[in-house]
C-alpha cells in the first residue's frame, strides 16, 4: 500500500454528537444537502453523526463542488484518513454500541438511495451534464462496498446477542425507575428506532404502549411487542406512564395536559429522537428526568474485549489495504491504456510499410496480421497483467519511463 495518506482525492466532513449538538448537526446537514446528490458526494447521518464525503479531483463536465462550512467541534479528513474513518464506523467500533447493526443498516440505505435515479434529487449547479442523471463516483461506491464487506464480516464476530441505542435507552430507564417488569412505558413514534427501544422494553418485561401520528403504525407496533395503542396529537392526554421514550423524526405534537403530565411526573424520559423531539424549555424544565440522545454520545462506551478490539483493527487495516490496492490499481490503468494503443500503432505502421514493398494475397495478409497480433500479445501480456495488479504504483512509473508513455 503506496497511496500517500492525504494523497487520495478524497475528503470527509464529520460532525458527530460527541462535539456538536443535534441542533448544530441539523443545520450542517441542511447545509450539505445542497452538495449531498453531486456524483462526487454521499451523505451519511444517523443518530449521532452527519458525514459528508467527496471527492477533490476537478470535473470537465461539473462545476466546483463548495462543501459546507463546519460547525465547531466538526473533524474535515483527507485522503485514507477519511477513508479509514469510514471504515472503522462500518466496523462499529465508532459507536456507542460496540458493533451495533443500526449503523450497518444505514450505510447500505445510503447507498442504495444514491443508486436509484431520482431519489430524493436536490438541485446541483452543473456543466452540460445533470447531475442527477450521471453515476456515483467510482471512488466512493468501491469505498462503500468495502466498508459494507467488512461490517458483514465483522458483524459474524459478535459476542452475545446483538445490542442497540433501544437497549442503552431501555437501560437507562431502568436504571432511573427500577426494573421494568410490569412498568408502563410509552414509546412515542413508529419508526426503526421506536421499534428497537419498544422490543427492547418488552423483553424487560414491560407493558409498552405506542404513540405515532399514524395510528395504523402505532397499531401494528403496539400489536408486536403485545402491547397497546396510544393516543396521539395536540389534543391527546399523557397515559399513565413509569417512563416515556419518544423516537420520532419532528418535535412532539403535546397537548397542554400531556406537557404538564410530562412536568409533574417523576418518571425518566429518553429521548432517541434528534433533534431532540422536546422543545429546549421543557427538556430544561424536566431536569435530571430528562436524557437526549446525545447524552448517550458523551457517555463511556460499550466496552470489548481486547482480543476482539483487536481482530476489529486488523480487519480495518486489511480493508484499507484492499481500499488502496484498489486506487493505486485504477491509477494504472491510463498507462496501460497508453502501452496497449502505443504497441497497436507500432505494429499497424510495420505491417504497412511491410505490405507497401510486398504483394500478397488476401489470405497471406490475413496470416501475417493474425501473427503480428498474436506476437505482440504475448510480449504485453506479462507487463500489462503486472501493471494490472500494481498495488504500490512502482510499476506505473517503470512503464511509463521505459516505454516514454
Amino acid at each position: 500500500m503506496n497511496v500517500p495518506r492525504a494523497a487520495l482525492e478524497l475528503n470527509a466532513l464529520t460532525v458527530h454528537a460527541r462535539a456538536v449538538s443535534s441542533e448544530e448537526r441539523e443545520a450542517f446537514a441542511r447545509a450539505a444537502m445542497r452538495v449531498a446528490h453531486d456524483p462526487r458526494a454521499i451523505l451519511l447521518r444517523t443518530c449521532h453523526r452527519v458525514e459528508l464525503y467527496f471527492v477533490t479531483a476537478p470535473s470537465p463536465d461539473l462545476q466546483a463542488l463548495t462543501p459546507p462550512d463546519l460547525p465547531d467541534g466538526g473533524v474535515s479528513l483527507e485522503g485514507l484518513d477519511a477513508a479509514r474513518h469510514l471504515l472503522t464506523v462500518a466496523a462499529g467500533l465508532d459507536s456507542v454500541v460496540v458493533g451495533e447493526d443500526q449503523i450497518l443498516h444505514q450505510l447500505r440505505e445510503c447507498l442504495a438511495d444514491r443508486r436509484v435515479p431520482g431519489a430524493e434529487q436536490c438541485p446541483v449547479e452543473v456543466g452540460s451534464h445533470d447531475a442527477a442523471a450521471l453515476p456515483l463516483d467510482p471512488l466512493i461506491e468501491r469505498l462503500f462496498q468495502v466498508a459494507l464487506h467488512l461490517g458483514r464480516e465483522t458483524r459474524s464476530w459478535r459476542e452475545g446477542p446483538p445490542r442497540s441505542l433501544g437497549d442503552v435507552a431501555t437501560d437507562c430507564v431502568a436504571a432511573a425507575a427500577g426494573p421494568l417488569i410490569g412498568k408502563r412505558v410509552l414509546v412515542v413514534g413508529a419508526g426503526r428506532m421506536a421499534r428497537l427501544a419498544a422490543l427492547s422494553a418488552s423483553r424487560q418485561g414491560a407493558r409498552v404502549l405506542v404513540a405515532n401520528r399514524s395510528a395504523e403504525r402505532a397499531g401494528a407496533l403496539a400489536w408486536e411487542v403485545d402491547g397497546e395503542p396510544a393516543p396521539y396529537g395536540p389534543t391527546a392526554p399523557l397515559p399513565e406512564v413509569d417512563a416515556v421514550i419518544p423516537a420520532i423524526a419532528a418535535r412532539w405534537d403535546l397537548s397542554p395536559a400531556a406537557r404538564a403530565g410530562l412536568l409533574e411526573g417523576e418518571f425518566p424520559v429518553v429521548d432517541l429522537s434528534s433533534p431532540p423531539a422536546l422543545e429546549p424549555a421543557l427538556r430544561e424544565a424536566l431536569g435530571d428526568r430528562y436524557t437526549s440522545v446525545d447524552d448517550f454520545a458523551r457517555s463511556p462506551q460499550d466496552q470489548i474485549r481486547p482480543r476482539l478490539r483487536n481482530r476489529l483493527e486488523k480487519a480495518i487495516d486489511a480493508a484499507e489495504a484492499q481500499f488502496a490496492a484498489w486506487v493505486n490499481a485504477r491509477s494504472s490503468v491510463p498507462a496501460i491504456q497508453a502501452l496497449a494503443e502505443q504497441a497497436e500503432s507500432r505494429r499497424a505502421e510495420e505491417l504497412d510499410r511491410l505490405f507497401r514493398r510486398l504483394e500478397l494475397a488476401d489470405h497471406e495478409r490475413e496470416l501475417v496480421e493474425q501473427m503480428s497480433q498474436r506476437l505482440v500479445a504475448g510480449l504485453l501480456h506479462a507487463p500489462l497483467a503486472s501493471l494490472r495488479e500494481d498495488s504500490t504504483g512502482d510499476l506505473d512509473r517503470a512503464a511509463r519511463a521505459l516505454f516514454s508513455l
